[in-house]
């Protein structure tokens, strides 16, 4: 491996893919590669890969094509979630060189002796139960915010996913790991870090595949709201029943945290949540929205709803889409159901058609429409801070608020990636809110 050569990478699915993603692209450096854009012209393509939809699925075929398209000779390697899942289906694809597993692909480097193309697929990857260590990832450069990974795995049985299948059992960093990846990310100035992990509620179980619980998910937020030098902290999506009233409260009083909770529903239905092997019942769920609510008015709540479940009947339907409209939430992520192999609820009766799950999810996403403006509207008239991006998108900069409001203004290249005091003024046609600066110092 000697000269410069180049290295691209594509991320299909969640934030944990692309602290991973990130970590892995740090280990190429190392090795002497320049990191470039998927786009263009690389030695080698580095696909990581999700299997979390069946969409996931079909876009890695149309994601090498595009890597061959770009230069023919490149080396191909898969990795990830389906690459654990389905090792030989995707050595299969034309053009794919090597194929690594949840416990190869952060050995990648060891893995490629040389760049040329290979005639079949080489397939590396572990038994499952194998991956009972834990690689510590972040995500730095790409963006205004990083993504630090605090755990990986789920013990949970959910009986539509893959993820443990595909990532092993719960296991936790070490604390002392977290904070140092933190103060790493401080150093960088970078802004906010989102914190990230398959079941990050469960944080503190299985340090390194030992069941002892030496912190909690409390310990660790209580702990990293004193790293200096970052501004926020994010908490991605916490699962309902982890999401404990201690931790709520932490945040409405935290330096860094920020009011804005994502919290997975899937169905409003408590026959659905049976079925699906959830750990909660609406009953629950309705709770924490509430006690989120009572203390922080003005926070972001955003829901995961699972739409044509096997067994959801029109009734049932209704059920979650009443629910959901009652809901004082502030929007909604929708995954249309799609049969993945080796779950249980791939084998249930009940099928709901997929036309029908197609138009059920279109109900969901207008429903979300709603709720996002509804929230934005609450908060026209207050004064927020916001975090600006990067990107120059056709003439405007876009931030977010504290509380995930998305706003813009016409580009200003002063403003990228520092935190001004406004006052929000009117959502624009494209529903995204327009404000005025307060101050034109950063704060």
């Amino acid at each position: 491996m000697n000269g410069r050569k180049k290295v691209a990478f594509y991320t299909l699915g969640c934030k944990l893919n692309f602290s991973e993603t990130s970590t892995i692209a740090r280990g190429f450096k190392d090795e002497g590669f320049d990191r470039v854009d998927f786009f263009e012209t690389a030695d080698i393509y580095v696909i990581n890969t999700c299997s979390v939809t069946e969409n996931a699925d079909k876009r890695f075929k149309t994601i090498v094509k595009q890597a061959q398209k770009s230069n023919p000779e490149a080396f191909v390697a898969a990795v990830g979630c389906y690459a654990q899942l389905k090792p030989q289906e995707l050595a299969d694809v034309d053009g794919v060189d090597l194929v690594l597993g949840a416990t190869e692909k952060f050995k990648i480097t060891d893995y490629i002796n040389d760049l040329s193309k290979n005639d079949f697929g080489e397939v590396h990857s572990c038994d499952i139960d194998d991956a009972d260590f834990y690689v510590g990832s972040y995500s730095i450069g790409d963006r205004t915010r990083a993504f630090l990974k605090v755990q990986d795995g789920c013990d949970y049985k959910c009986t539509y996913c893959t993820i443990p299948l595909a990532r092993g059992i719960s296991r936790s960093d070490t604390m002392d790991n977290v904070i140092k990846n933190a103060k790493e990310i401080s150093e960088k100035d970078i802004k906010e870090i989102v914190l990230t992990g398959v079941n990050i509620g469960d944080y503190g179980k299985g340090e390194f595949g030992n069941k002892r619980h030496e912190h909690t998910f409390l310990d660790l937020v209580t702990e990293l709201d004193k790293v200096e030098g970052i501004e926020r902290l994010r908490i991605s999506s916490i699962e309902p029943n982890l999401l404990k009233n201690e931790t709520i409260e932490l945040v409405s009083q935290s330096r860094a945290f920020v009011p804005h909770f994502h919290i997975p529903l899937q169905s409003g239905s408590n026959d659905i949540l049976k079925k699906m092997k959830r750990r909660y019942m609406r009953e629950l769920y309705v709770d924490r929205v509430a006690k989120i609510r009572e203390i922080m008015p003005n926070a972001c709540i955003g829901v995961d709803v699972i739409v044509g479940f096997p067994g959801e009947t029109d009734e049932r339907f209704l059920e979650t889409y009443n629910f959901l409209s009652d809901l004082d939430i502030s929007y909604l992520h929708v995954f249309t159901y799609s049969e993945r192999d080796n779950t249980e609820a791939a084998k249930m009766d009940g099928v709901v058609p997929k036309n029908v799950r197609s138009k059920r999810s279109k109900m969901l996403r207008g429903l979300s429409v709603k709720k996002r403006r509804a929230f934005y509207e609450s908060q026209i008239g207050t004064q927020r801070q916001v975090l600006f991006e990067s990107e120059n998108k056709e003439g405007y900069i876009h931030g977010f608020t504290e509380n995930y409001v998305k706003v813009k203004s016409p580009w200003n290249p002063h403003l990228v990636n520092t935190i001004h005091d406004v006052e929000l003024t009117k959502i624009d046609d494209d529903g995204i809110v327009r404000f005025d600066l307060i101050n034109q110092e950063a704060v």
